[in-house]
């Protein structure tokens, strides 16, 4: 414990970019709407809550498999189909992308439209198929 206090009186430049560059990443990450959650989670937010996945990958990507009754809604195209989404406003939505990359700023999206029970797929569509879970090829 000394030579903690020791390093933190010796380096506080050091010390002090860490902690700026911790709350950074906080608040980024607070910034995203809704939190992420595992593949497991979605199963049972979509069987026992009636979740409505969001599928924001390209139409070509969504065709090459996607997860069952998902709803396609390209990130691109977003901004002017958000208003398609208003009937599911009291069901959860689950965002999935390719990789994670894009759903916090969906979720952000859907939050500031009035959307209160928005979830992300952590890790994308990559996530679900690591975990062998289903999906519907077109």
């Amino acid at each position: 414990m000394e030579q903690i206090i020791e390093f933190i009186g010796n380096h506080p430049l050091l010390v002090g970019s860490l902690v700026a560059l911790v709350c950074a990443l906080l608040f980024t990450e607070m910034r995203k709407g809704g939190h992420s959650v595992g593949s497991q989670e979605v199963t049972q937010l979509i069987n026992h809550q009636g979740a409505i996945v969001l599928d924001v990958r390209e139409k070509a990507d969504f065709s090459k498999g996607h997860i069952v009754d998902a709803v396609s809604m390209p990130y691109g195209k977003m901004a002017e189909r958000i208003g398609e989404l208003n009937k599911h406003k009291d069901k959860p939505i689950v965002i999935v992308d390719a990789m994670g990359q894009h759903s916090g700023t969906v979720g952000k999206q859907l939050k500031d439209a009035g959307f209160e029970q928005v979830v992300r797929l952590k890790g994308g569509i990559g996530t679900w198929t690591a975990d062998s879970l289903p999906l519907v090829k077109k």
